[in-house]
């Protein structure tokens, strides 16, 4: 009986290993965030929006985006080299981001308006780095089909945090409590597919400066237009709490951070679990020139119901915000009701967004970025400044987010039919 229900193809089987360790590592946090918001105040999940914030921003540009070259090149060789760029690259980035911390902190922490972050800015560069490593190992393992060792880690890394989150929780910390809380579930992450990844695949004895070089020439494009796209997408996906921080208040901005982190668990879910496993999926066909479309088609069937269903569910939910995390929590609701037009389409677009890279897109790419980035910033503003009332300002930054990315999911569709043709 269990040998019919195991899915036959070998997609599906790597999708629902992804899923089930994504699944579980996302469940725990959810499950344990009524316990949260119980010994954590609103304001201490804004201060840890702040500084996620922050540290994400830093995170995207950390490798200078080599990460996303390691699934391209037909010889595992030049991949590890890539993953020693990648590596490389964390480490000097990582300093300098120490630099920016320890020389601006005031101006960084005048400008964020927010006192409580200032000391938690020097623990950045930890986030930074750990981020990059941890980037630079899950591209490879994707590219070596270790799906069980990537499941293994985020399980890892939500249940470490979890337990951390509860335990300086209770103890008093506050905002300390979840932003210690985050690194240490991260090392904990980073050395459990780090230690996989050294035992399984050791690659290259001596690193030969030359290839290095080489490789790094023929990705240049990936520091040069995947970084700036990166950081684009990043800063302007982070600016509601920074809207919120300066135009609102701490507590709203904590509003907005649990509504983001509850509706965005099941969209990373099945949506990072199908997109790792079609980029590898469909480059592999690709680089044996074989046609893909159809493949892309079923996909986009597959995550249309999917979509449906999974949104129904969030705004059925919504409504019980008050029962689940706490009398103090209710707006959560609203705010995750108004913000379901954007996620969906996020949900149905994000899976495809390989296609800039696999298509050597990414000028187009970026300029795009820069009009999303920009539609983002102008509707939060338009909300904030004119309308000053924070429903407004999401209900619009919702529907024109939604608009654009019907635009780009269009255009994703078309770059992959000219690239199998």
């Amino acid at each position: 009986m269990l040998k019919k229900l195991k899915p036959k193809s070998e997609f599906s089987r790597s999708v629902l290993t992804l899923m089930t360790g994504t699944t579980i590592a996302q469940a725990i946090p959810i499950a344990i965030s009524p316990i949260l918001t119980r010994i954590y105040t609103p304001e201490d999940f804004g201060v840890f929006a702040l500084y996620m914030s922050l540290a994400v921003i830093f995170s995207v540009i950390v490798t200078g985006r080599y990460e996303l070259a390691i699934m391209l090149p037909k010889k595992d060789s030049d991949a590890v080299y890539i993953v020693f760029l990648s590596v490389l690259i964390t480490l000097i980035m990582s300093v300098l981001t120490f630099l920016i911390m320890f020389f601006f902190n005031a101006n960084i922490t005048n400008l964020l308006g927010n006192r409580d972050i200032s000391n938690w800015l020097y623990f950045i560069p930890i986030s930074v780095f750990l981020s990059g490593i941890y980037q630079s190992l899950s591209y490879w393992k994707n590219r070596k089909k270790g799906y069980n060792e990537i499941a293994i880690s985020r399980v890892s890394q939500s249940s470490t945090g979890a337990t951390s989150n509860l335990l300086l929780g209770y103890s008093g910390f506050g905002s300390a409590g979840l932003i210690l809380s985050s690194i240490v579930s991260q090392v904990v992450a980073t050395v459990i597919l780090g230690k996989s990844s050294f035992d399984k695949h050791k690659k290259v004895k001596r690193v030969s400066k030359t290839k290095l070089i080489a490789l790094a020439k023929k990705y240049k494009k990936f520091p040069i237009y995947n970084t700036q796209h990166a950081l684009v997408n990043i800063v302007f996906s982070q600016m509601p709490i920074f809207i919120f921080s300066k135009f609102f208040n701490a507590s709203m901005m904590g509003y907005y951070a649990l509504s983001i982190r509850v509706i965005q668990t099941p969209i990373s879910i099945m949506g990072s679990a199908f997109g790792n496993v079609l980029y590898e999926k469909i480059v592999n066909k690709r680089n044996n020139k074989q046609k893909y479309m159809s493949q892309i088609y079923k996909f986009l069937q597959t995550q249309i119901l999917l979509a449906i269903v999974l949104f129904l569910s969030i705004y059925f939910l919504s409504n019980y915000m008050e029962i689940i995390f706490g009398k103090n929590w209710s707006e959560v609701g609203v705010y995750i009701k108004l913000l379901i037009p954007w996620l969906f389409m996020v949900f149905m677009v994000s899976p495809l967004a390989f296609s800039i890279n696999m298509t050597s897109n990414q000028a187009k790419g970026l300029f795009l970025e820069w009009v999303y980035g920009g539609i983002k910033l102008g509707s939060l503003l338009l909300g904030a400044i004119y309308f000053a009332d924070v429903h407004m300002t999401l209900i619009i930054f919702s529907i024109a987010n939604a608009l654009f990315l019907m635009y780009q999911g269009t255009w994703f569709i078309n770059l992959l039919k000219k690239e199998e043709k």
